[in-house]
């Protein structure tokens, strides 16, 4: 009795998952492999085009950046957090989270005011009598605008992770005479390795496929894979190429996903305190 009522709760996430994931992904594996109902490996071949070639590599080169970033950013913001004698810690946490409240359009439509030509960044230069910056239209925009709207998914498994350390094991590496330093590489890192792995495909995974921040900060100047499959689905109609792209781009986020599964496990398995 207790199983059919999992299973009706289950019911609705199971229809969810059918009709919003399941068969979308069923129809661009369709229209990859398929044209006219023919089996084909040009829309998937399509990738290896000069285009198409260059936007997968930058799109790798900027998803890599920009989950580097937010780590660098993330760990030493959590430690911090974590040492805070805060009576309620959560509260700051939801600080860094207040602004993904407001719509992701809004936030970063007011990313490309204050850093263009004209913006607030440069006319604060210009008063203070130094020189203007072009940062705008570049793929340092770009980086810049995946850091700010992805940090908290970094940020938000990094501490929860670290908030299960138990204090006991860094206060009896004290009493053995550990440093910061070894303690921190010996025992808070390889604890806190499964937030790490969660907050890298969580970043990694979307800015990988990104095409609005690209489309606004980058103003069309910088094409990334996300950009050329949104214009083969939206302005080309060539939903063939567009799904052979994505289905591309799909491999590409399943082996970063099992590379961090796996990578994490070992991390985890082979952790050893001191």
């Amino acid at each position: 009795m207790k199983d059919f009522k999992k299973q009706l709760l289950a019911g609705p996430y199971l229809l969810w998952m059918i009709g919003f994931i399941i068969l979308p992904m069923l129809l661009v594996v369709y229209y990859a492999f398929f044209s006219n109902h023919q089996f084909t490996l040009d829309n998937v071949m399509a990738i290896t085009s000069e285009v198409n070639f260059k936007a997968i590599l930058l799109s790798l080169k900027v998803g890599i950046l920009s989950t580097l970033i937010c780590l660098l950013l993330s760990y030493p913001l959590a430690l911090i957090l974590k040492n805070i004698n805060f009576k309620n810690q959560s509260f700051i946490v939801f600080l860094f989270m207040l602004p993904m409240w407001m719509n992701f359009m809004l936030r970063i439509l007011a990313w490309k005011i204050l850093l263009s030509k004209n913006g607030i960044l440069n006319t604060f230069l210009y008063n203070i009598n130094l020189p203007k910056i072009q940062i705008l239209n570049t793929s340092g925009a770009i980086i810049f605008g995946m850091v700010y709207d992805y940090l908290p998914f970094m940020l938000l498994p990094i501490y929860n992770s670290m908030a299960h350390v138990k204090k006991d094991y860094i206060e009896a590496a004290q009493d053995l005479g550990a440093s910061k330093i070894r303690i921190l590489f010996q025992i808070i890192i390889p604890l806190t390795m499964s937030g790490i792995v969660s907050g890298i495909v969580m970043v990694f995974v979307p800015t990988l496929t990104s095409f609005a921040i690209s489309e606004l900060l980058g103003g069309g100047k910088v094409l990334l894979i996300g950009n050329v499959i949104e214009h083969n689905f939206m302005q080309g109609m060539r939903w063939g190429i567009g799904s052979g792209l994505s289905f591309v781009l799909m491999v590409f986020v399943f082996i970063s996903m099992i590379l961090s599964s796996k990578f994490g496990e070992e991390e985890k398995g082979g952790t050893g305190i001191l």
